[in-house]
């Protein structure tokens, strides 16, 4: 028998650091973290209206829902997202005077081949573009990320293609 620190015996069912044995066999068996197995996911899919909606809004709402942080058996290496089919993306809206200062950067490769796209005209011509990039820049910039991204659907009118799903509907606050 082990002596404890007033040099009275300890009891048999305490460790050498002064945790009791049972305490640890019922930590170690009954509260493990939940790890999502990617077989075992249920994928749902969400509708999200873009009309007069805030742009970062709603991006982080939709990155949100395709990590699958929204879920409780969220797990961080494992894409357990939903998908997420974004309408009428060429009325998403931005706040104060970033329409007017907001620019897209793109390189040629070639010295000076600098292009700088304004917000406005980025909409006009390619609205879903504009949309898809703001999701991609909340998510993971790895494998999962770009596996992720692949659960998004975006269209700039409010017709779609995917009649045959059974969508929910994604409220987003503007």
């Amino acid at each position: 028998m082990r002596h404890g620190l007033r040099g009275a015996p300890r009891p048999e069912r305490w460790g050498p650091l002064g945790y009791r044995f049972e305490m640890a066999e019922l930590l170690t068996k009954s509260m493990k973290t939940p790890v999502a197995n990617p077989a075992e996911i249920t994928r749902r899919w969400y509708l999200v209206d873009a009309d007069g909606v805030v742009l970062g809004r709603l991006a982080a709402q939709v990155a949100r829902v395709l990590r699958g942080k929204h879920k409780p058996e969220y797990t961080p290496h494992v894409d357990c997202g939903d998908g997420v089919i974004v309408i009428n993306a060429a009325q998403v809206r931005l706040t104060g005077r970033k329409p007017e200062l907001k620019t897209y950067f793109r390189h040629s490769g070639y010295m000076g081949g600098e292009r700088l796209i304004p917000f406005k005209r980025m909409l006009s011509r390619k609205p879903e573009w504009v949309i898809r990039r703001a999701v991609q820049g909340m998510l993971p910039k790895t494998k999962l990320g770009r596996q992720m991204v692949k659960k998004l659907r975006v269209y700039a009118g409010p017709e779609h293609p995917h009649a045959g799903l059974t969508t929910e509907p994604l409220e987003i606050k503007s």
